[in-house]
């Protein structure tokens, strides 16, 4: 009985030194939501970081507009990668970010886009490519919510093409989603973003020609802290690990410009 009583106190000791450890002892778990332009290039960031600090991240990708309502809604994330640096600036106006953590981390670019084995030389033909006789369906994402939509639209207005070609668009949720229209063959060309283009699943299945950066308004790509953040010293410790030479070069390697 003596053995049984001294085991529980044994026990007990034990659990109240496990619950006196630092906080910095244990690795830490944070949740980011991403532009989906970012899915190649913050992936391969993720994995790095992982590896180094033994901490987790969960990522969720989607369209930078419907984070931004989420995320203005109470949404439970401890950072936020945008495709349009616009909607961290308002969070933090808003009061929903940590101050001074607003960071552009990327510039983007866009591209159009043909699968392999389409009679489109889109190389040689340009923005052109989308009024080759072969389209009927051109992808973007869809500009009310989607940066890169946005951008597409403001090309094909700047090049004046816009008018001629606008009832033939099919809009993604956003620039992932886009992409798999025309890797499906939901579309048979799109404007899509080179990060995503450059990705190896992309590079070997399909070709592209760049738009020209003058072509549509600057895609400053940013990120914030959120105040919600659960776990804001490793939140601020992804942000230490984009800003790093392996960050940035992870980002330049996908096409992207860095400030």
């Amino acid at each position: 009985m003596r053995t049984m009583k001294k085991l529980v106190i044994v026990l007990m000791l034990l659990a109240g030194i496990g619950c006196l450890a630092p906080a910095g002892a244990r690795a830490g778990e944070i949740t980011i939501a991403a532009a989906s332009d970012l899915n190649f290039a913050l992936k391969e960031i993720v994995t790095d970081f992982e590896k180094k600090t033994g901490n987790t991240v969960k990522l969720s990708l989607g369209s930078s507009g419907n984070f931004f309502a989420q995320l203005s809604n109470g949404a439970p994330f401890d950072l936020f990668f945008s495709a349009d640096i616009g909607y961290p600036k308002k969070l933090e106006e808003a009061g929903l970010a940590e101050p001074g953590t607003l960071y552009m981390y990327a510039v983007g670019r866009i591209v159009v886009w043909v699968p392999k084995g389409s009679p489109i030389d889109a190389g040689s033909l340009g923005i052109k490519a989308l009024q080759h006789p072969s389209v009927k369906k051109i992808a973007i994402a869809n500009p009310k919510h989607a940066p890169y939509g946005r951008a597409a639209v403001a090309a094909m207005e700047h090049f004046k093409v816009y008018d001629v070609v606008k009832d033939k668009l099919v809009l993604g949720e956003n620039i992932s989603q886009t992409a798999q229209f025309i890797q499906t063959g939901g579309a048979d060309i799109g404007v899509i973003a080179l990060s995503l283009a450059v990705a190896p699943a992309m590079k070997e299945t399909g070709a592209f020609w760049e738009v020209p950066v003058a072509a549509y308004p600057k895609l400053e790509q940013g990120a914030v802290v959120l105040k919600a953040a659960k776990d804001p010293k490793t939140a601020r410790a992804f942000f230490d690990h984009i800003k790093s030479p392996e960050g940035t070069a992870v980002f330049k390697r996908y096409g992207f410009f860095v400030p």
